[in-house]
């Protein structure tokens, strides 16, 4: 029977909150400093993944521009939620911002071809925040999630620039199939979008046409043209009630 390294996922998760620590707090990035590359080596080596010196080099190198798109990330924060009340709250305090960090520092590595170790950091601030992004997910600049909580955003997905998401919305597949895996099977969102709770798009040739407006509950598999509001329409009834019913 073959062993598994499960234990590894402790080690992960106190590596990538000392990760995420050490991105924004200049006092942490001295404190960990030494602790993050033992670390780092150690959890590839456990993982037979061959080069973890040059890999820990170039993820490094990395870290400045992840740091930058970040900080566009809390000002799209900050810009969009009325209760907001300073930049220091989103670093803080917003799930949606842990989330899209955590996102941003596994697909570095993730583009360097680690692929468990990715998985597990995304894992580990899924169960902590209720977002799900695969870290093979391409993502623009200033992402801004509100609230957060059931996000689901699939590996072949594209995102461009200044997109709005809300609770609840997923970018999928139509189908699961393990012979799709070198496919393309979520879809594109690009800039300026808006896509509100609950919304549901599927498949990867969906381009959902920039500047459109997502409604809440909608379920699309079909593209968007730019510029578009899409709504679901259902009706409501409101009538007095009788007899105390």
């Amino acid at each position: 029977m073959k062993s598994y390294n499960v234990c590894l996922k402790d080690t992960v998760k106190t590596f990538t909150k000392k990760l995420f620590y050490s991105l924004f707090d200049c006092d942490q990035e001295v404190a960990h400093e030494d602790y993050l590359e033992k670390t780092f080596l150690k959890i590839l080596t456990k993982l037979e993944i061959e080069n973890g010196d040059n890999i820990w080099k170039e993820f490094k190198s990395e870290l400045p521009g992840i740091r930058r798109k970040l900080d566009l990330d809390a000002i799209a924060f900050e810009s969009n939620d009325p209760a907001s009340h300073s930049l220091e709250e989103i670093y803080m305090a917003y799930p949606g911002f842990h989330a899209i960090s955590i996102y941003r520092l596994s697909h570095a590595l993730y583009k360097l071809n680690v692929h468990i170790l990715p998985r597990m950091m995304s894992e580990y601030i899924h169960g902590i925040t209720g977002v799900d992004i695969h870290p093979g997910a391409t993502i623009g600049e200033s992402f801004y999630i509100d609230h957060g909580t059931g996000i689901v955003i699939g590996e072949t997905s594209i995102i461009g620039d200044k997109v709005k998401i809300y609770q609840g919305v997923t970018l999928g597949g139509i189908q699961v199939s393990k012979d799709l895996a070198k496919v393309k099977r979520h879809p594109t969102i690009q800039d300026n979008v808006t896509i509100y709770a609950n919304a549901t798009v599927l498949g990867g040739e969906i381009v959902i046409g920039a500047n459109s407006i997502i409604g809440a509950n909608v379920w699309i598999t079909h593209s968007v043209p730019e510029n578009s509001l899409v709504t679901y329409q259902t009706e409501i009834k409101i009538r007095p009630k009788k007899n105390g019913i």
